[in-house]
């Protein structure tokens, strides 16, 4: 008997915990600890709840991005009133770039909520923007659309959205490339390949041509992580003549 108690004990604990570090994180006292703890667990685990469904964050991810889009999208309708539908859509794309909210996963430091059967160093870059777009899930199951948008006001935009900063940030360097050398009547080459080498982890390399001449290279653990380096170098090496055409 002392040992349940104990262990009902602990729980409490572990609980309590974990609600008091919600509410400093989202600076509001949540209603449902559950969904938070959904927001935080990775299919790893292979939990399931009352109904016998998947327990974690995939389907609060997808709600989430979804409430992040609606939230910068009428954020944006109202700051530029004067801009077309084409300029609202890329500046929300930089906004909710993969790469944005994987910096804002880490600033939150959300990997440390995570529970996971695989290390944290192995789970991926993404696993950041991932559990971000889930807390956002979360938040709008437990308290509604307001606070909601107020968390992201908060969270992302206020610290983060500076309307001219981002109109010059390059979302993708691969399209760049591709449209610089359209424009240009150049011929190009996306040569990729899988390349293991000696390491446990797969890698990609890929070299890009232009106009028969092998001009960069780039070595990553996806297809398109490889891609966006060599990209970036070509961009870099040509960097003059393509900011005069594009």
């Amino acid at each position: 008997m002392n040992f349940i108690r104990k262990i009902v004990k602990s729980s409490s604990k572990n609980e309590d915990e974990f609600a008091g570090q919600i509410r400093q994180l989202l600076n509001f006292k949540p209603k449902d600890l559950a969904s938070y703890k959904r927001a935080f667990t990775h299919r790893s685990l292979k939990l399931e709840d009352s109904k016998g469904k998947p327990f974690n964050y995939e389907r609060l991810e997808f709600l989430g991005d979804a409430m992040l889009g609606a939230v910068i999208a009428a954020y944006l309708y109202k700051k530029v009133p004067d801009e077309t539908e084409g300029y609202l859509t890329q500046m929300r794309s930089k906004i909710v770039s993969r790469e944005h909210l994987n910096e804002l996963g880490k600033d939150l430091d959300l990997i440390r909520f995570v529970r996971s059967n695989i290390a944290a160093e192995n789970v991926g870059e993404n696993i950041h923007g991932n559990i971000f777009e889930a807390l956002i899930g979360a938040i709008y199951l437990d308290k509604g659309y307001n606070y909601c948008s107020k968390f992201i006001h908060e969270k992302v935009i206020e610290p983060y959205v500076d309307i001219e900063k981002l109109e010059g940030k390059i979302t993708s360097y691969k399209g760049l490339i591709i449209e610089w050398c359209q424009k240009q009547k150049k011929q190009y080459d996306f040569n990729t390949y899988e390349d293991t080498g000696n390491e446990t982890v797969k890698h990609f390399s890929v070299k890009i041509s232009i106009d028969g001449e092998v001009v960069a290279k780039g070595r990553a653990t996806s297809k398109k992580k490889a891609e966006e380096q060599a990209s970036k170098r070509v961009y870099y090496a040509f960097q003059k003549q393509i900011e005069s055409v594009i």
